[in-house]
């Protein structure tokens, strides 16, 4: 909620600055990636990339890349959950197999919160889009939290790569419903 509040000035500025002679993929990706606002979460390469992966990208107007963004993502949080059941059936350390089962919370709640954000984009209503940011801010969460519980027992994460594609993802998604929300509220 605190990322989204801080960060709703700033998506304003650039929903506003969005060029419209470029796809609808490449005016997000360029604003989302622009380095005079902030320092890009992920590069422009990588965020078209995460739209392209979806076919339906292609032809999509902002609030479809929104729920396009929301379709994926929670692909990769059930993807990360039932990775984690794995790590967890053949961890024999309890303190790794405490973090896993921390790591597997998040998630799960993610996927939940991610399910929220699809209702609000598929609403694509003003208040329900705000509930869909607060929701995917929310998810955002979860790679943090599981990759601090490593850090505290001075372990490896075993999820680095998905906790790293996870927060990529949903900052991607965040920012295209965030602006979604701004630029129909204006």
């Amino acid at each position: 909620m605190k990322l989204l509040q801080a960060t709703a000035p700033l998506i304003f500025l650039l929903a506003c600055s969005m060029p419209s002679d470029a796809s609808v993929v490449d005016d997000v990706c360029h604003t989302l990636t622009n380095p005079r606002y902030k320092r890009p979460v992920v590069s422009y390469d990588y965020c078209v990339a995460f739209f392209q992966a979806d076919k339906g990208s292609a032809t999509a107007d902002q609030l479809g890349l929104a729920a396009i963004g929301a379709r994926m993502i929670a692909a990769t949080a059930k993807s990360t959950v039932k990775r984690i059941a794995d790590l967890r059936a053949h961890e024999g350390s309890k303190d790794r197999l405490d973090c896993l089962s921390k790591c597997s919370k998040v998630y799960s709640g993610a996927v939940d919160e991610i399910g929220k954000a699809a209702k609000g984009i598929a609403s694509g209503t003003g208040e329900a889009l705000g509930d869909a940011g607060t929701s995917l801010a929310t998810a955002l969460d979860a790679p943090s939290t599981c990759e601090e519980g490593f850090q505290k027992i001075h372990e490896p994460s075993p999820l680095e790569a998905e906790d790293a594609k996870f927060r990529k993802d949903v900052s991607i998604t965040l920012f295209a419903t965030g602006t979604l929300n701004i630029t129909m509220s204006v």
